[in-house]
C-alpha cells in the first residue's frame, strides 16, 4: 500500500512505512541468531515494538486519508495478529527451560 502513497510522502510516510514493516522480520530473524534466549528475548521486543510503530503510522496514514478505512482495518488487523504471534513466541522464549528427568 505504501506506493499508493502521494509522492511528496516519499522521504516521510512512505520511508517510515516500510522501515517499519521490514524491522519486524527483520528483529526477529536477528533474534534467531542469538547466542541466548535474553538476547533473543530483546530482539523480539524490538519486533514487537516495530509493530506497534507500523500501527500508528498505518493509523496515521488513515487519518491523513491517504489510507481508507476499509484497508486500513484490514492491514491493523494482520499487524495486531503479527504482534500477538511474536508475544507468544517471546512468552516460550522468556519461560524457564524445562528440564526432562
Amino acid at each position: 500500500m505504501s506506493k499508493d502513497l502521494p509522492s511528496s510522502e516519499n522521504f516521510g510516510l512512505v520511508l517510515n512505512l516500510r522501515r517499519a514493516a521490514v524491522n519486524v522480520p527483520r528483529a526477529i530473524a536477528e533474534g534467531a541468531g542469538r547466542d541466548n534466549r535474553a538476547e533473543f528475548a530483546l530482539d523480539l521486543r524490538k519486533a514487537r515494538a516495530s509493530g506497534h510503530e507500523l500501527e500508528y503510522i498505518l493509523l496515521l496514514c488513515r487519518d491523513l486519508g491517504f489510507l481508507n478505512n476499509p484497508l486500513h482495518v484490514e492491514l491493523h488487523a494482520e499487524v495486531l495478529e503479527v504482534r500477538k504471534m511474536i508475544s507468544g513466541l517471546l512468552k516460550h522464549v522468556i519461560a524457564p527451560a524445562v528440564t526432562l528427568p
